[in-house]
């Protein structure tokens, strides 16, 4: 299978294959924070959080949420669907934490009587501003197309985490079309992606440790993989 390719982030390069419909996409070991403002390479974090997004995405298929996982290889390389990426962010929350207390009066660790669904702009240089529905509306996206998805993904991403000692304090999901315009949860679901608590505190398993200087990611993100492979 030749490869070239296509698209190179911040922690992800996506490669073409000779399916126009499959495209590769390698997990680097790089973690980055502030839109890579802050970055670090740690050993074998791509390969992690590489078989933890398998193992969500799979979990996520069989309750039937449509993702554009197909299968995994050695060396931090996932097989997916091609989508174009939709420019947007879509962060749920079901406790308080990180720029929602940094820019609100919100508390650290309230938890919300339901999940808040929130919208970003996918535009680094415009450090992701947070979208009105209004303004969703008028870039051609309606956000109740969103929504749905965003909490039953969020509803079985509390149960998976639960069952491994852990509180889904948030996360963000980003979607893509395939070819023929079929709406697909895109990018991965990780420690990367998710903020983790230990079930009962606020003890961070996630990119804070990172982001916060709070300590070293790759033994949280190990044990996490581990107890996902012992419960999936």
């Amino acid at each position: 299978m030749t490869k070239s390719e296509i698209i190179k982030g911040k922690v992800k390069t996506v490669f073409t294959t000779d399916d126009p419909d499959k495209v590769l996409i390698q997990y680097e070991d790089r973690v980055t924070a502030g839109n890579g403002k802050k970055e670090l390479w740690v050993e074998n974090k791509g390969r992690i959080c590489c078989e933890i997004s398998a193992i969500i995405f799979k979990k996520l298929e069989e309750e039937g949420i449509n993702t554009h996982y197909l299968d995994t290889f050695p060396v931090s390389i996932m097989s997916c669907k091609k989508v174009d990426i939709i420019p947007l962010e879509v962060i749920v929350r079901n406790l308080a934490a990180g720029s929602i207390c940094r820019q609100t009066t919100i508390p650290q660790g309230k938890l919300f009587y339901k999940p808040l669904v929130e919208f970003h702009l996918k535009d680094d240089s415009k450090d992701d501003p947070l979208l009105t529905p209004a303004r969703m509306m008028l870039m051609g996206y309606d956000p109740d197309t969103f929504v749905d998805t965003a909490l039953a993904i969020n509803t079985v991403l509390i149960q998976v985490f639960h069952n491994i000692g852990l509180d889904l304090v948030d996360f963000k999901v980003e979607f893509g079309l395939d070819s023929k315009g079929n709406l697909l949860l895109a990018d991965e679901i990780s420690p990367d992606s998710c903020r983790l608590w230990k079930t009962g505190t606020q003890q961070s398993m996630d990119k804070d440790l990172f982001r916060n200087d709070k300590g070293n990611i790759i033994e949280p993100y190990k044990i996490i993989l581990k107890k996902l492979q012992e419960t999936n």
